[in-house]
């Protein structure tokens, strides 16, 4: 099969450097070849071609399906689960994100509501909260990690929205378990054992695999006895996602077993909280790194007066800027879910076989010169200059893998930054940049964004700033 553009280093330095440097990997290849080329990384099959031309792309997310059962209407793509296979060990076989075809659609339907709507209005206070309470706990001009602290905001947000637990053993239990597992894959180096699955052995309880399966072994334990008894004790009154997963059925009027529920709670666990705390810690970075930047956000904020209403906050056009930027120049995820051609198709000139993998990489077309003139520059202005197309700016994918938590990552986003920032002074512990580094199948910053605390702002600072500006 002749595929577009092949790389030519050999293929194991290839899935070498794809782990240890997927942003220098990305911008070598793209040099050599602009719009499409094959690539031969590890973790979605041998070889996949990397596509960053916007219409390109949109052509494979408005004609893919989430299933190989195509039915009618054929699909030129597909988007079957089992080519998400590298995050198993995570969230297990039964994952919205391992399904195909209906039942993928229908899981997608299930959940979806609890992202929208007054369900999310619901938790902006509670994120504005706990923001506050994370924020307190952190001494003045003591050093600490920004990575960590917006980890311990997002997860709390998430184990209550998704449990609408706050406070008990179990709670404190499973978020203590959450952030051990996932600090596994903090590294390049330790996220080598998602990519090499021969590296996947169980070598006693010190060996880092024999320590991720005794943590993820006690997860299920916690999630298992919440799943027990809330069937033994159902109440009709919670508004949680559990909740609600498990009084769903399916068309033949079953619910869902207790090992679906233990890997969907899984996913919404870890795809809720890792992705959002490192795209709020790449947001404290750069609102401090740019002062001008992060005066333009104040006055807006200011603008609001005293208290102002999360859906306000949520509304502000600079800070949705500032937000769209942050996850345009180091987008969280690198790559769309992987597609499977299904039929005889031409893509940019180059003729694709069925069978061949395709993948739309999120991180090229955000460095699209043609789209972002200098764009290892940071520059909110960007987004209120012009709208982008969902196949120009896509930090959540798109299609029929888009993810389904978007909007409630966007809105906590935006009221953690903004808590942050008008109640508080902050400063970067040093001058050293930041730069993306990979953490599991996502990008990171390398060292965690290193702050301190310099004070706690006053009403009075924010009106003399505007005097002022």
């Amino acid at each position: 099969m002749q595929l577009p553009n092949l790389l030519q280093t050999p293929s194991f330095f290839q899935k070498l450097q794809w782990v240890a440097d997927p942003v220098g990997y990305m911008e070598k290849a793209v040099q050599q070849h602009p719009d499409i080329f094959t690539a031969s990384v590890i973790g979605f099959g041998n070889s996949m071609v990397f596509v960053n031309h916007p219409q390109s792309i949109q052509e494979i997310l408005t004609n893919d399906t989430s299933g190989s059962a195509l039915r009618a209407g054929r699909k030129k793509f597909a988007a079957p689960g089992k080519q998400n296979k590298i995050l198993e060990p995570l969230l297990g076989s039964y994952s919205i994100i391992m399904l195909d075809g209906d039942r993928h659609r229908r899981r997608r339907q299930l959940v979806m509501p609890s992202f929208h709507g007054d369900r999310m209005r619901a938790y902006g206070e509670l994120i504005c909260e706990l923001t506050e309470q994370v924020l307190n706990q952190f001494p003045e001009n003591q050093t600490f990690s920004a990575r960590g602290a917006m980890q311990e905001i997002s997860l709390q947000v998430i184990i209550q929205s998704v449990f609408g637990l706050y406070e008990g053993e179990r709670c404190k239990k499973l978020k203590h378990l959450l952030a051990s597992m996932m600090d596994l894959f903090r590294s390049p180096l330790s996220s080598s054992f998602l990519f090499f699955p021969f590296l996947q052995k169980d070598l006693g309880p010190w060996s880092p695999w024999g320590k991720f399966v005794r943590d993820r072994q006690q997860i299920d334990q916690l999630l298992l006895a919440e799943i027990a008894e809330r069937r033994e004790q159902p109440d009709p009154n919670r508004i949680d996602i559990l909740s609600l997963l498990m009084s769903a059925t399916d068309e033949a009027g079953n619910p869902m077993t207790d090992q679906e529920l233990r890997d969907e709670l899984m996913t919404l666990l870890f795809a809720g909280h890792e992705t959002t705390a490192t795209a709020m810690a790449w947001g404290l970075y750069w609102m401090h790194k740019k002062p001008e930047v992060r005066e333009k956000l104040l006055q807006e904020l200011d603008n609001l007066g005293d208290a102002p209403d999360p859906m306000s906050i949520f509304r502000l056009p600079y800070l949705t800027a500032f937000c769209n930027e942050t996850l345009r120049i180091y987008p969280v995820a690198m790559l769309t879910f992987p597609r499977i051609v299904q039929e005889p198709v031409e893509l940019l000139g180059h003729a694709l076989e069925p069978g061949t993998i395709i993948v739309g990489c999120m991180y090229l077309v955000h460095h699209r010169e043609d789209l972002y003139p200098n764009s290892q520059e940071f520059q909110p202005e960007r987004f209120l200059e012009r709208q982008f197309s969902p196949y120009e700016f896509m930090p959540f994918g798109g299609g029929a893998r888009r993810c389904l938590g978007e909007a409630l990552a966007l809105f906590e986003m935006k009221l953690v930054l903004a808590t942050i920032l008008s109640r508080y002074e902050l400063a970067l512990a040093d001058h050293q940049p930041e730069i993306p580094r990979r953490r599991g199948v996502t990008l990171a910053p390398a060292r965690g964004v290193k702050m301190v605390v310099t004070g706690k702002r006053s009403r009075q600072e924010s009106e003399l700033s505007l005097v002022t500006n």
